[in-house]
């Protein structure tokens, strides 16, 4: 796992990982730039006062709640962006680390916009019901932010990336296979994201993480047995 991390990080100056990126930063500024307005505007207007210095206070405590959620749907936000680039991701790992292999089978682009919302509704849906664990309990909420976006994230990474490879059955078969590794994996990406500018660069390490670790696991023989079944 430590090797899949460092051939990703490794691969970042690759053309087609920084078009990725690129890509990816724009989309999240866009999305949270209309975010940070909607919702500070939408508070501002709510609970005006008419009394400067409390409108001043309401204002800045808004955008400081805004700033909070913004955090949190941050992996949400920026995996639903990564979704729509993976092939991409995919096939620069391949090119560069896996040459001798055949070509994938491409993801339609109508399925990967369907699994993308698909997957940010959950992840959105999951963080809110995990809220009152985030506010209420300093001691845990890191823990249970971590674990529950790494599941999440290492469960649609793989499955996408394995779809590829060997079909939608057999890929999320083979993630439950190595769920335990792929948890941690999952977790790291989670942790990667909430750390201001490396987030920028975590969906595109993830996803090639996942990519390195499909291809290093396509060895074992419990791998091969269910690919071949």
């Amino acid at each position: 796992m430590i090797s899949a991390f460092t051939k990703s990080f490794a691969q970042l100056p690759d053309p087609t990982f920084r078009k990725v990126i690129l890509l990816g930063i724009l989309g999240s500024f866009i999305t949270f730039i209309l975010l940070f307005s909607v919702v500070t505007g939408f508070l501002f207007d709510a609970v005006l006062v008419n009394i400067p210095w409390i409108d001043v206070a309401i204002d800045w405590l808004g955008s400081i709640a805004t700033l909070a959620v913004v955090w949190l749907l941050f992996p949400a936000v920026a995996s639903v962006i990564i979704g729509f680039l993976l092939e991409d991701i995919a096939q620069a790992v391949e090119n560069k680390h896996y040459s001798n292999l055949p070509p994938a089978n491409p993801i339609p682009w109508g399925e990967t916009l369907v699994e993308a919302i698909k997957f940010a509704g959950v992840m959105i849906l999951l963080n809110i019901l995990a809220l009152p664990i985030y506010l209420l309990f300093p001691a845990v909420n890191l823990l249970v932010f971590y674990l529950l976006n790494g599941y999440l994230i290492s469960r649609e990474y793989f499955e996408l990336v394995g779809q590829r490879r060997v079909g939608v059955k057999k890929a999320k078969a083979l993630r439950k296979v190595y769920q335990g590794r792929l948890l941690i994996a999952g977790a790291l990406t989670a942790f990667l994201l909430t750390i201001p500018l490396v987030n920028l660069l975590a969906p595109v390490v993830g996803t090639a993480v996942m990519v390195h670790l499909f291809h290093n696991w396509r060895q074992e023989p419990k791998f091969l047995m269910l690919e071949n079944s």
